[in-house]
């Protein structure tokens, strides 16, 4: 039973630096993996989530490293959704989960984090103010389980961050650490759990869901994160999360 009613408000999106966050109503989220590591919280009630080929497991909190793929099951109730880039951890997000069922890198349980994002998912203004609360979330959590990343690594994901040309090669990349492009990705893999390639595509992702947030159509979201087109866009986005972008980016909340 869900510990109160759910406030009638619009889905809620933030993209900042080394975060991306989503909280509101889900139904079913078909089998899709993350380019980066998130952390699942039921607002008022528990979930269900599953890691084929093993069975429905209930949940209240989740742990999913990045590459790994999942379903959800929420049965149209409000689910909070944080994914930390890599670099500040592959494991960080732990440290908002308590102990529970280990599977597979991934962790399930009854416990975690979940007042901070429902305090934040029923506020009308959190659009306001959910870039420094989530930071300080995110913060938290490093502090608790820091970063594991190989420095190299985590230097050439920084400079994927910051740079707005999603085309960066993993040569030029892999040089300036200096590695050649076939180790620099096979140690890319290792260490983040996608190749470099499926990361890069996530940065792509990450960047027409803020041109979105900020008013944008989804044909103009789609070009200015370097999509073929709309279509490219749709098809990317069912692989990332499982439901179409109507499921969760149609009547959004604006700053």
């Amino acid at each position: 039973m869900n510990e109160r009613a759910a406030p009638a408000l619009g889905p809620l999106w933030h993209v900042e630096g080394g975060h991306t966050f989503f909280a509101g109503p889900l139904a079913y989220n078909a089998s899709h993996q993350h380019g980066a590591p998130v952390y699942l919280a039921g607002l008022y009630g528990p979930f269900r989530i599953r890691f084929r080929p093993g069975p429905w497991i209930a949940c209240r909190t989740a742990f999913v490293p990045a590459g790994m793929r999942h379903e959800l099951d929420c049965a149209g109730d409000p689910l909070a959704v944080l994914y930390l880039e890599p670099e500040a951890g592959a494991q960080a997000l732990l440290g908002l989960i308590a102990a529970g069922e280990d599977i597979g890198g991934a962790r399930v349980a009854m416990r975690g984090e979940i007042e901070p994002l429902r305090a934040l998912y029923e506020c009308p203004r959190a659009t306001v103010w959910a870039g420094q609360a989530i930071a300080d979330l995110a913060g938290f959590a490093v502090r608790r389980n820091g970063p594991t990343l190989d420095g190299r690594i985590a230097r050439i994901m920084a400079d994927l961050g910051t740079c707005q040309d999603t085309g960066m090669s993993a040569p030029r990349l892999a040089a300036s650490v200096g590695l050649s492009s076939s180790r620099m990705q096979h140690l890319f893999t290792r260490e983040v759990g996608v190749p470099f390639r499926r990361y890069r595509s996530w940065l792509r992702m990450r960047r027409a869901i803020d041109a979105v947030i900020r008013g944008e159509t989804f044909t103009v979201a789609a070009h200015e994160a370097a999509f073929a087109d709309q279509a490219h866009f749709a098809n990317a986005f069912r692989e990332t999360f499982g439901a179409p972008a109507s499921a969760s980016l149609v009547g959004i909340r604006r700053p």
